[in-house]
Parts: structure tokens; sequence; C-alpha cells
């Protein structure tokens, strides 16, 4: 049986290219510099004059194996990166989110169809490009779906006819074949509201 945790390469090398930089200090405006700070051991963005620390930090990714019955809906690319490829539902984790309200939204954006979470399959990283995939599996409420505004086309397919030599990413695969060998849930604790006092 699949393993619920994945990587696409065992290296822990800093992310290459992509994404903005934060190119001035959050607190005071000055310009940032490369370097190491005190205590730490990676080079970060440091502001000389305040010393504030522009972490960087991964970003995560929701998903969801949605099915009907024995047929997997897959959705095709209609933006970079692998435009034209196909893939499930999936994107970034918004801000007040939790992982399966996510992955939900992400099946309603690009597949227009409403999904029940049934469990997380697990988790693939992609250290090099500072990505974290939490996929969960799903059952589609209808038979209802049509191409959201970044997906060409959106089909359900039985496992035989899924496009294996067109997904558009590693993580595809990974997911449905974790999907088909009944790979058992991750557990996940219940969200918990956090407070100050």
């Amino acid at each position: 049986m699949g393993s619920s945790y994945s990587t696409d390469t065992p290296s822990h090398h800093p992310p290459k290219g992509g994404g903005l930089k934060q190119s001035r200090c959050s607190q005071c405006g000055q310009f940032l510099v490369q370097r190491i700070p005190e205590g730490d051991d990676r080079s970060r963005l440091t502001c000389p004059d305040c010393g504030f620390i522009a972490y960087e930090n991964p970003k995560v990714i929701v998903g969801a194996v949605c099915v009907w019955r024995t047929k997997f809906l897959m959705c095709k690319r209609a933006i970079q990166p692998r435009k034209g490829f196909w893939t499930i539902p999936a994107g970034f984790l918004e801000v007040n989110e939790t992982m399966a309200e996510g992955a939900a939204r992400e099946a309603w954006e690009e597949a227009k169809t409403r999904i029940l979470i049934t469990g997380l399959l697990g988790f693939y990283e992609i250290p090099r490009i500072s990505q974290i995939y939490a996929i969960h599996k799903a059952d589609m409420e209808e038979e209802v779906f049509a191409a959201g505004p970044e997906s060409e086309d959106v089909q359900l397919l039985e496992w035989n006819n899924i496009p294996w030599e067109e997904l558009a990413f590693p993580s595809v695969s990974w997911a449905l074949h974790r999907y088909q060998e009944g790979g058992e849930p991750v557990v996940v604790l219940d969200s918990v509201a956090e407070t100050t006092t």
C-alpha cells in the first residue's frame, strides 16, 4: 500500500526561481539584505537597520481526488504551468481556511462541482519549490461539473481512461494511485480557535 507521505526529491536545497521576494523591510522601509542572522544557520532577507527578518515559508496546496461512483474527476489546465495537461482540482490554501474547505473551494473553482471530503489521502512535498500538498479523498455530491476559468475541459473518467502520459504533475499520479490502492486516510485533528489573553 502507498505511503501517505511522498516527495519528488530528497534534496533540501532552497527554492529556485519563481515567486517574488520582499525587497523592503515591512517594519521600517529599509532595503533588505541577504545574510545569516545571529543564532541562525541559513541566509535570510534581513533589515540592516532594525534587524527584522523576512522569513520565507513554504506554500500549502490543497486538492482532492474527486469521484463519482467509479469515475475520477479530471481537469485539463487552461493556465500555465502545464497548460493543456490533466490534473485533479487543487490550488493554494487561503488565509483562515481549513485544508478541507480549501480543497472543496478548488473543486468548485476549477470544476464547478460540490464535493464531500471523506478523508485526507496524504501529503506530497516538493522542497525545491517550497510547496507542500495536502491531498484529500472526496465524493461528488452530484454528477454535475463544468470547466471553471482555470480549466479548458473537465471530465469524469474511468481509471483505464485517465490520460497517464498527459498528467500535469507527478503529484497527480501519486494522488490517483494512492486513492486507487485504498490508502488509509490520515487522521487530521479538528481545527482549534487560538485565543490570546
